[in-house]
């Protein structure tokens, strides 16, 4: 169940995006990025663990530091690490015990990434074809 409401929700909140024009400009994809990573810190802080709130932080930097490079540079590098961001979801637990993590965030949060990332990247192979206006670049 996590996987196909991850899923539908990717759909629904990136076909509003695109419907009423959230993502005309750029910085949308990115500071989605950059919320997704931050969730674990979250889970951190609810599950009193410093442990986990350090690595947690270093692995959210992480993905700030691409969403960054990708709003500066090409959305493929966000759309990368909306993909990249539902990989560590899958291997998140053998890489960072957390307490705070709920038993479905994994799941649920893997499939929102990859789906947000693929739908991402199949909006820009529009906008490189000239299907779709490209976001206005800064």
């Amino acid at each position: 169940m996590p996987y196909l409401i991850g899923t539908i929700l990717a759909v629904g909140l990136l076909a509003f995006f695109w419907l009423v024009g959230f993502d005309r400009d750029r910085v949308l994809y990115p500071t989605v990025l950059i919320v997704v990573a931050h969730y674990y810190i979250l889970f951190a802080v609810m599950g009193g663990s410093r442990t986990a709130l350090v690595s947690e932080s270093v692995a959210a930097a992480v993905f700030l530091v691409l969403a960054v490079f990708g709003f500066k540079r090409s959305l493929w590098l966000v759309a990368a690490g909306l993909v990249g961001h539902g990989i560590f979801d899958l291997f998140h637990a053998r890489l960072i015990p957390d307490p705070g993590v709920p038993v479905w965030w994994p799941e649920f949060c893997m499939s929102f990434d990859v789906v947000a990332g693929v739908l991402l990247g199949l909006l820009l192979l529009r906008r490189s074809s000239g299907i779709v206006a490209e976001p206005s670049q800064k």
